[in-house]
């Protein structure tokens, strides 16, 4: 997919800038969010940007997972993409086929790139296929030395990876869209039993999610998406509400109705889902975790502990406004912005 330049007021020099990706449309998760929003944004500056997704190759379902696409002889056709386009930056943001390919490519042209860290693989993988995490972790340290700089979402991840070895780790921060996500926008016209308890993201064995449906709490469950654990949740958890994927402005009436976002993962590298939270007035719930803590800086949005029914009682009184103001913080201009600083 390409992105075509239209600033003509803009005062940067235009470049030309590959983002090689395994996670695109029609996947719904932060990570796609980040990389579209980060690419109209790059685009706004005056640069010129061309995604290599699995839209471009023959692709097959990811085992366990279909609605991941697997990018199948991503090596020859990523060659040619790069040929024809001739980028002036490439930058690498997953490891899987794709990113593997570019990231081939890149050193065996003396190219330098820029790579990603935004998806604790390790975790995800040991949990559904058993390999052990040191395994893993190790594999990743080898893929991303070769990379000028690695990007990670927040402090805490850049510690713990630093910590594991990893090198050249670099800050990157991601933004909201708050025109879309505020408190003004139209509420449910569905009641549901107060206080409204949400959950957002990805339906899958990753994201703690039973720990949310296990709370003894009053009030409703309300949990937005779609994956492989949804069939399974539905049938064990019967008084709680699934509602399906959700984008745009129907997604922005849950956050703006909720009580709380419940934010119940310990393996996500930011939570997006956190700040579009926020950006609606919905203060947020979950663990003091890589992500969470970074995002929750203090209790005036939220409510971090490692009991959550304990997080719920207390996220009641705060003041919504605040949660707002805080998110203002967090623009995607600011984010592309930094982002690009650290291509050149």
């Amino acid at each position: 997919m390409k992105f075509n330049n239209t600033n003509k007021e803009t005062k940067v020099t235009r470049k030309k800038i590959l983002i090689a990706t395994d996670a695109w449309y029609p996947q719904t998760n932060g990570e796609v969010t980040t990389l579209a929003e980060l690419a109209k944004h790059l685009e706004k500056l005056g640069h010129e940007i061309l995604m290599a997704t699995p839209q471009d190759f023959i692709r097959i379902p990811c085992p366990t997972y279909s609605e991941i696409s697997l990018a199948l002889n991503a090596w020859y056709k990523f060659k040619k993409i790069v040929k024809k386009f001739n980028p002036d930056y490439i930058y690498i943001a997953t490891e899987g086929p794709i990113g593997h390919a570019a990231r081939k490519y890149c050193k065996n042209n003396n190219v330098p790139f820029v790579s990603n860290y935004g998806t604790k693989l390790p975790e995800y993988i040991s949990m559904r296929f058993g390999i052990p995490k040191t395994w893993i972790y190790a594999y990743l340290k080898n893929f991303h030395k070769a990379a000028t700089h690695t990007l990670v979402g927040t402090q805490s991840l850049k510690q713990e990876l630093s910590n594991k070895g990893f090198r050249n780790l670099k800050l990157w921060t991601r933004g909201v869209d708050t025109e879309l996500f505020n408190p003004n926008v139209p509420k449910l016209s569905t009641h549901y039993k107060s206080p409204m308890w949400l959950y957002v993201g990805r339906i899958a064995k990753e994201k703690n999610i039973e720990a949310f449906l296990n709370l003894d709490i009053e009030g409703s469950k309300v949990l937005v998406g779609d994956g492989p654990q949804l069939k399974q949740l539905k049938k064990n958890y019967p008084n709680a509400i699934f509602v399906g994927k959700l984008k745009g402005k129907e997604l922005a009436k849950y956050y703006a109705s909720a009580t709380a976002l419940v934010f119940p993962s310990k393996t996500d590298t930011f939570g997006l889902v956190t700040l579009e939270s926020l950006a609606s007035g919905t203060p947020v719930v979950g663990y003091p975790v890589t992500g969470p803590k970074d995002i929750i800086e203090n209790q005036e949005v939220g409510v971090l502990d490692n009991d959550l029914k304990k997080a719920t009682n207390k996220v009641m009184d705060i003041d919504r406004d605040k949660c707002r103001e805080y998110a203002l913080e967090y623009t995607w201009d600011k984010s592309a912005k930094s982002f690009y600083k650290m291509l050149v």
